[in-house]
């Protein structure tokens, strides 16, 4: 057998949560981690884009799972869903 037992796991260097909601009169936000440490609030997906580029991260490809990991959703989610 050649497959593997275990499947591949990525280890992104940018890491952005799921939504959370902002205070009252403010939009909702995520949480952005670049390299294992919180960095701070991502309001759109410029706001991670502008973050990368500032520790000197290109990303190419906002969809591929090597660059960035989206928990909670993908780069179009920034609202929080009603259940």
């Amino acid at each position: 057998m050649t497959e593997q037992s275990a499947p591949y796991i990525s280890h992104p260097r940018i890491l952005v949560h799921g939504v959370c909601p902002g205070r009252p009169g403010q939009p909702p936000f995520r949480i952005m981690e670049i390299d294992g440490r919180v960095i701070g609030e991502a309001r759109h997906v410029t706001d991670v884009l502008e973050a990368a580029a500032s520790y000197g991260i290109t990303i190419h490809d906002m969809d591929d799972p090597d660059v960035v990991r989206w928990v909670g959703g993908d780069k179009y989610t920034w609202t929080l869903h009603s259940r």
